[in-house]
């Protein structure tokens, strides 16, 4: 039997399979190839200009280039605020790998302290735009900038950069006056122009730093500048420099502020000199004060706690925001006021028994002279400050017409032209009263207000600035801080400047000065012993402002009382009386009698400026202590 024989392979249906798929390969790298030549023409061709952009991008960098901020000077030229080269650290986050990492290094290679640290993370995240390097700490010691650089090759994305930082040579004495510079913050962030504060880590925060910061800062700038794979620069491709921020020119008088600060030296309060003519502050001091430097670089925890819990308040600006009974300064611009509303002339007299009463009310409303000065007229009862005659003006004018007339006077608004965070003070009135505490109004709180008490407060700048439309025969010059910005004067005469006071008879400002020029050189003037060898006339008014009331009854004793609870000081002065040149306010918190610890303060300023005595008188007391 013959063996069937089976093949092992089938030639002709490998060769078909062969074929078929060789054809599938064929196809599919066809396919492939014409995908990949699509995805190149789309590339090259559709997607050119994109990726050419990225390349360069890649190679080419724009940097912000921050301008130089303006400098500041006093209105003789005296520099107060200026710009002086250290060393910044930066981070651009987007070139760092591991960000905490990198700020872990950070802190260690700069000694941080653990109050700092915080902070010094929350300031790697504050920038306005990708790529642009965030402000972790300025002015670098010498020893920070070794460590550093010897280890960069760890901080990809981290740059010690070379820039100008503001510095403020006289810091305590300009502090509250100037203001000062810091880090911009988040919530600042959210406001500025990100164009132009690009690059640029400070903004004025206080001050006139503050209110001029448009001024001041100036107009950023760029520069292209080619990289290498690192993000180092390798050269610059080119740049639009920036503009400088302008120069101020402030009216203030360095030497006249330092005399001020230095009247003021162990005490609290506030001195405050404008030229009446022309509106410019020649001295705005609040004490104690502060040094400014610190709050530019960034203030460290224990620094900025020991100011804030300073039972002194050093960051607080008193002659802006210090809100205090104006006492017995009050009462020329009372008399003024009786004098337009017809309820005085200036030779109708009083008899003050010591005390005045309203109609129906056994409540006797004490003059500071227990037994009073007798036969008074408008012009002794400025002299020695008489309660009395204030007590029965008040009454007769009422809170109507004394709010009226004290508004025209800037008291209870806000009165300068360029002063950063000023108070509008307190002048009362019904409606505000209501409003308040939901009450009517009492005529009693008349005769209160009448003697600068009660429910009035004032700002030592207002009451500077009343004393100088006083001085001016009621024409109003807005006081302001600016002389020149750049080279361009500052006007005089503002669109916004408030209305001129105008009286019946002009002899009436004479009047007013006549009682005011007797405070400092008449017979009974409450401040007669800071008037003595006056080479010019000068008009003065002394107060008392109590920290607390006083019962009917009760007699005040300042030995008694805690240094706190005592009388604040207050004067203000004009001169000289035919020609001002200067108007004068001092506060001095808890010191006691205006003639007497507050007098010789104004004298002192007024040599000063119009003789160029800088010496200081020695205080003394007085007798005609007004309340």
């Amino acid at each position: 039997m013959r063996k069937h024989r089976q093949a092992l392979k089938n030639a002709r249906q490998e060769m078909h399979t062969f074929r078929v798929r060789s054809l599938v390969a064929v196809c599919l790298v066809i396919l492939l190839t014409g995908a990949l030549m699509a995805r190149l023409v789309y590339l090259q061709v559709v997607q050119h200009e994109v990726y050419i952009t990225r390349s360069e991008n890649n190679r080419v960098r724009v940097e912000p280039l921050p301008p130089t901020r303006g400098l500041i000077f006093d209105r003789n030229g005296e520099l107060l605020a200026e710009n002086r080269p250290t060393y910044n650290l930066t981070l651009v986050r987007e070139r760092v790998e591991d960000i905490d990492a990198t700020l872990a290094l950070l802190i260690d290679l700069l000694d941080l302290p653990d109050a700092e640290i915080e902070a010094f993370r929350e300031r790697s995240r504050q920038r306005q735009r990708p790529y642009q390097p965030a402000l972790l700490m300025s002015d670098l010691s010498e020893e920070q900038i070794a460590r550093l650089a010897i280890n960069r090759y760890r901080l990809p994305g981290v740059e010690v950069e070379a820039q100008l930082l503001r510095y403020y040579p006289d810091a305590e004495i300009m502090s509250h006056a100037l203001g000062f510079v810091g880090r911009i913050n988040a919530e600042e962030l959210k406001g500025l122009d990100s164009g132009n504060y690009a690059g640029t880590h400070f903004i004025g925060k206080t001050g006139i730093e503050r209110f001029y910061e448009d001024e001041l800062h100036g107009q950023a700038g760029l520069r292209k500048v080619e990289t290498n794979a690192r993000g180092r620069v390798l050269r610059e491709l080119g740049r639009t420099d920036p503009v400088p921020g302008e120069n101020l020119t402030l009216t203030l008088d360095k030497e006249l502020q330092s005399l001020a600060v230095d009247l003021m030296a162990g005490r609290r309060g506030s001195i405050v000199a404008i030229a009446p003519q022309t509106g410019e502050i020649l001295a705005m001091v609040s004490t104690p004060g502060f040094d400014s430097n610190q709050f530019v670089t960034g203030i460290d925890v224990a620094s900025y706690r020991a100011l804030q819990n300073n039972i002194d308040l050093p960051l607080f600006n008193r002659a802006t925001r210090g809100h205090y009974p104006a006492g017995s300064t009050v009462k020329p611009f009372m008399a003024l006021s009786g004098l337009i509303e017809g309820e005085i002339t200036p030779k109708e007299t009083i008899y003050d028994p010591g005390y005045y009463q309203l109609p129906n009310d056994s409540r006797r409303y004490r003059n500071w002279l227990r037994w009073g000065h007798g036969k008074v007229d408008m012009e002794r009862a400025i002299t020695v400050s008489n309660n009395t005659y204030f007590y029965s003006l008040a009454h007769e004018l009422g809170i109507d017409a004394i709010n009226k007339h004290m508004h025209q006077f800037g008291f209870g608004e806000r009165v300068t032209q360029d002063v950063y965070g000023e108070s509008t003070g307190l002048m009362p009135s019904r409606e505000w009263k209501r409003a308040r505490f939901n009450q009517p109004w009492y005529p009693g709180e008349t005769l209160s207000v009448g003697i600068g008490q009660g429910y009035l407060q004032i700002t030592p700048l207002q009451l500077a600035t009343a004393t100088a439309v006083l001085a001016n025969r009621g024409h109003w010059v807005k006081p302001r801080l600016a002389k020149r910005i750049g080279d361009e004067e500052v006007p005089v005469d503002l669109p916004d400047t408030k209305d001129d006071i105008t009286i019946e008879h002009s002899r009436w400002w004479q009047d007013i000065y006549a009682g005011m020029e007797n405070v400092l050189s008449g017979r009974e003037g409450t401040a007669r012993r800071a008037g003595q060898g006056l080479e010019y006339r000068m008009g003065g008014k002394s107060g008392t402002a109590q920290v607390f009331s006083l019962g009917q009854d009760e007699k005040y004793n300042a030995d008694e009382l805690a240094e706190r609870l005592r009388d604040h000081a207050l004067f203000i002065a004009f001169a000289p009386v035919d020609d001002p040149q200067i108007a004068i306010s001092v506060v001095v918190e808890n010191a006691g009698g205006g003639s007497s610890h507050a007098s010789y303060l104004a004298r002192d300023m007024a040599d000063a400026w119009l003789l160029g005595d800088d010496g200081k008188d020695e205080e003394g007391s007085d007798q005609g202590d007004d309340a």
